[in-house]
């Protein structure tokens, strides 16, 4: 009997991407992914250590399977990603009963890992080298690059995947811990995207999001000239059968003319960039080491205004920071009111252990004060997301359906002749309508009727679409 393994991912899109690795790894080593913990032999857990939060709920979980692991033993659990990079022997010192703890550049070993707990090896610890003290070259190869199993059941859903262009990250913002738990910042060569990008076409793969912790700068040395992410996208966008381009997240001061002319000129490149400010002071971005002015930024707003007039912007704030006074708030305040954001993830400053923060300055903003501005500045960017999406109201926008909405896999509607679907337009929005099931994965327009700060809600005006409006939207590059 195969044995069955489960696996619970807390994150980013980088740590979905990784969870879609291992379960390809893990099936093609022989193994069965089922999908409630109580089925499973093999129990894992895929972190993230961006914030205080997400640890929390890991140890929790690791807790309450302590009972579970002396009744049975022989059931293998596992912590992967970045917090088993972050925490190592603390992990084993927290729960003891874990059996394996491997970093981001170690879970193509998977399958390997598991075959020595089999053989009576463990616990095992397999994570990369620390950046402190240590020849850069050394530590890049720690961080190995998983080979990728390009097969459809292991994605959620078949007209979508992530590809990773870049691994690792060198900006060393001091608040974030993703240069020490995801290693020094390498660009995989155009040859081996491309080759990825054409067997997931083959696959019916539709649209595709481009992955990197500063993905726009992304640089490839080749003989005579440097790729940058423009030129990628040019030659990703000539791959047959992909017919959206997605990239993420992206890094301010690399955010040039050209790539937004790429973004512009592509019609199969997505209007939409998430581009972080963090904070509007310059005060507070000099603490974070974020390496531009608030005045740099909103420069690079004008241009993106100016070049891609259409686009979508989004961001993401911390509030609380070390130092940050109500001067400081209420510059990112005006930031958020200016630049009205398509929407922004707001979260409240999390010290992390191991980042320059950590080391240099006192998490000196009280817990109410972060609470009070984080509410206030995410209800300062609901009311502009809001008076954002009504602007659609009454026009037709373009969706690429994903599937069922919660509310329909919550009801198990989806034998239904006609479910609550979801769906995203070309500039990320949120569309939510009623249609049929088979419909996931087609291209189909939507009349909007109401709206919320996230969502537009409409009702299916054409099944389905056979070629390209403008910018695979119109009439609005929603």
């Amino acid at each position: 009997m195969r044995k069955r393994f489960y696996i619970e991912t807390v994150g980013c899109q980088m740590n979905e991407l990784d969870s879609e690795l291992v379960v390809a790894a893990l099936q093609e080593a022989g193994y069965e992914q089922v999908f409630q913990r109580q089925q499973a032999d093999i129990i894992l857990f895929n972190t993230c250590s961006v914030r205080q939060h997400a640890e929390d709920k890991i140890y929790s979980a690791l807790g309450r399977l302590k009972h579970l692991k002396e009744q049975k033993p022989g059931k293998v659990i596992g912590v992967l990603g970045c917090m088993a990079q972050k925490d190592q022997e603390l992990i084993l010192k927290r729960a003891p009963h874990v059996d394996l703890v491997v970093g981001p550049g170690q879970v193509a070993r998977l399958p390997e890992l598991l075959e020595s707990l089999a053989q009576g090896k463990g616990p095992i610890m397999e994570v990369s080298l620390d950046r402190r003290g240590q020849p850069r070259q050394k530590v890049q190869a720690s961080f190995l690059n998983p080979d990728r199993q390009n097969r459809p059941i292991v994605r959620p859903v078949k007209h979508q995947a992530f590809v990773r262009v870049m691994f690792g990250c060198d900006k060393f913002c001091t608040y974030c811990i993703v240069p020490k738990v995801r290693g020094p910042e390498q660009s995989r060569s155009p040859q081996e995207i491309l080759e990825e990008v054409r067997q997931l076409a083959d696959q019916g793969c539709v649209e595709i999001t481009l992955l990197g912790q500063t993905v726009n700068s992304y640089r490839w040395q080749e003989p005579g000239r440097t790729i940058r992410l423009a030129d990628l996208l040019q030659r990703v966008h000539e791959v047959p059968g992909i017919r959206r381009i997605r990239f993420v997240t992206n890094y301010p001061r690399d955010m040039s003319r050209e790539l937004l002319q790429a973004v512009r000129d592509l019609p199969k490149v997505c209007p939409y960039l998430h581009v972080p400010a963090q904070s509007g002071s310059n005060a507070v971005l000099k603490r974070m080491k974020r390496g531009y002015t608030i005045e740099e930024y909103y420069e690079m707003l004008a241009s993106i205004r100016e070049i891609v007039p259409e686009a979508a912007i989004t961001s993401d704030f911390i509030v609380g920071f070390c130092g940050e006074t109500e001067e400081d708030f209420e510059q990112t305040v005006r930031l958020v009111e200016a630049a009205r954001f398509k929407n922004s993830f707001i979260f409240k400053y999390s010290p992390r252990p191991g980042t320059k923060a950590y080391e240099l300055f006192p998490d000196d903003v009280p817990d109410e004060v972060k609470r009070r501005r984080n509410n206030e500045l995410l209800a300062i960017q609901n009311r502009i997301s809001l008076e954002e999406n009504q602007r659609f109201i009454g026009q037709t926008v373009e969706v690429l359906v994903e599937g069922p909405s919660k509310m329909a896999e919550r009801q198990s509607e989806k034998n239904s002749s006609s479910i609550q679907l979801t769906g995203r337009t070309v500039c990320d929005r949120i569309v939510v309508f009623e249609g049929s099931a088979d419909l996931a994965g087609q291209f189909v327009k939507v009349t909007i009727k109401e709206v919320s700060p996230v969502t537009l809600f409409g009702e299916l005006s054409l099944a389905r679409l056979d070629t390209h409006a403008d910018r695979l939207g119109a009439p609005v590059s929603a």
